[in-house]
């Protein structure tokens, strides 16, 4: 079925009771616009950005706690024996492991897990680097200070719906319900002329990380694009009375406002999908082909979507991705090696797709997980950490380095407290301001996104981390 993306809010389910979805088939009516959501109409973009070349950032989320330290592994004999014995049987043999050429890192050595071959060829030739021990923090700590409790830490830490949201809102000392992909939406939609589609498009549905004060994510399906109400798009429908209902209501003027302005985001909305689908339906074929997991697949409707952004009128685009399965409580060594293999495809392709557009430089790909794992062994898998190890990607990446302070992984050391729970030493802010800035957000906006960014980082010092070129 062909098909488009609608925006619609949960609390205004009863307009649609109350406008004859009943006599459209409620259920189906219904199920489809309560996953509509509504485009953000306002915006406090800084207009110094405004005509500026396109930019696209590509955000994978690892939910359930990516064991990040057997992506990213130390090879220095000394060091390796130490991340042998601290991780016992869930370490990596080390003839396994696949060596990387960091240029960043003295004498000291690094490899990847072996499922990660095309990876290492990414980091090798440039196109990738990885920012290491990175975590959410309110203000640096160390041990004593965590032990003794003389710092906030983040609410909820070691939790998996705390962290997850953490991770999504830069916000570690509360929880709410914005993300800072929609707040930077928010600052910077005057950027795209196509006022019908929002700059978010998620492959995964409603998320924190993309929800805005005025913009909410475009949901698509990762192999059929923008999805319908149901009948909306189908030739064999398009006179039947379902059709004509649906006209009807959207073309109707309704007394109350809150009806009107509600008719009127679902009409916008419906314009705004035909748009999308009928763009990416031209998409070019891509040489480098993606296989058929649900990961790459996703990745192949962000390529399409990226090809059609000079048609649909956008000059900035924020795609999220959520890729679940990673709480690896048991079973690690067999279900990482699995997941592993399909980010390898999945992040081969897409840069190969991104390549074969010419836009490469202007595409920034980078990974999230809400916490890594404990470096000691439950018996069979890892339990839930602090400090991980994530990726960048695309021709802005300062390529082939590892940024951050990769630590020495015996057990005791001056960050671990306990289980192999590492004291993250780069805050996730330092992460995720450093990707704001190549995005477009102004110096000036950082602490709105971010309003702990000033206890790790001097403001308009520069590159908090250095690993995108601004």
């Amino acid at each position: 079925m062909k098909s488009k993306i609608n925006y619609v809010s949960r609390s205004r389910r009863n307009f649609v009771r109350n406008t004859g979805c009943a006599a459209l088939g409620g259920t189906t009516f219904l199920s489809t616009l309560l996953n509509l959501k509504s485009l953000g109409a306002s915006s406090i973009f800084n207009s110094a950005v405004a005509g500026g070349e396109y930019k696209a950032l590509v955000c994978l989320l690892f939910s359930g706690g990516n064991d990040s330290y057997n992506m990213l592994i130390p090879t220095d004999p000394n060091e390796y024996a130490d991340y042998a014995a601290s991780r016992s049987n869930l370490a990596i043999p080390a003839v396994d492991i696949i060596d990387i050429n960091a240029n960043n890192t003295g004498s000291r050595t690094f490899g990847l897990h072996p499922s990660l071959p095309k990876t290492a060829a990414l980091f090798n030739s440039g196109k990738m680097s990885f920012v290491s021990n990175v975590g959410s923090l309110i203000q640096p700590t160390t041990k004593s200070e965590f032990y003794n409790g003389t710092v906030p830490v983040p609410l909820g830490l070691y939790s998996h719906a705390d962290q997850i949201m953490h991770w999504q809102t830069g916000i570690p000392h509360d929880r709410v319900a914005t993300g800072w992909g929609g707040k930077m939406a928010d600052m910077l939609q005057a950027c795209n002329t196509n006022t019908n589609i929002s700059m978010c498009l998620s492959m995964s549905g409603t998320n924190v990380w993309q929800t805005g004060n005025t913009t909410t994510e475009f949901a698509m399906h990762p192999t059929q694009g923008a999805v319908s109400i149901y009948g909306d798009n189908d030739d064999w429908l398009a006179n039947t009375v379902r059709k004509e209902a649906l006209d009807n209501i959207l073309d109707a003027n309704y007394s109350d406002l809150f009806m009107n302005g509600y008719k009127n985001i679902i009409k916008t909305s419906r314009i705004g999908g035909q748009q999308l689908q009928a763009a990416i339906e031209m998409a070019p074929v891509f040489n480098e082909p993606f296989v058929g997991d649900n990961l790459s697949q996703s990745l192949n409707m962000v390529a399409n979507a990226i090809s059609a952004q000079s048609t649909l009128g956008m000059n900035r685009q924020i795609f999220f991705i959520e890729y679940g399965g990673w709480d690896m409580h048991d079973t690690l060594i067999n279900q990482q090696s699995g997941k592993l293999s399909e980010v390898d495809n999945a992040l081969h392709s897409f840069n190969a797709a991104m390549e074969q557009l010419g836009i490469s430089d202007n595409v920034t790909t980078f990974g999230i997980s809400e916490f890594g794992r404990t470096l000691s062994s439950n018996g069979d898998g890892s339990d839930h950490g602090w400090g991980g190890n994530v990726f960048a990607m695309g021709g802005a990446v300062n390529g082939s380095s590892i940024f951050g302070d990769f630590p020495l992984l015996d057990l005791g050391n001056d960050i671990e407290v306990g289980g192999g729970v590492f004291i993250p030493t780069t805050s996730a802010d330092e992460y995720f301001a450093e990707i704001a800035m190549w995005f477009g957000v102004p110096d000036s906006d950082l602490t709105t996104l971010f309003p702990n960014l000033g206890n790790f980082y001097s403001v308009g010092s520069g590159n908090p981390i250095g690993f995108l070129t601004l």
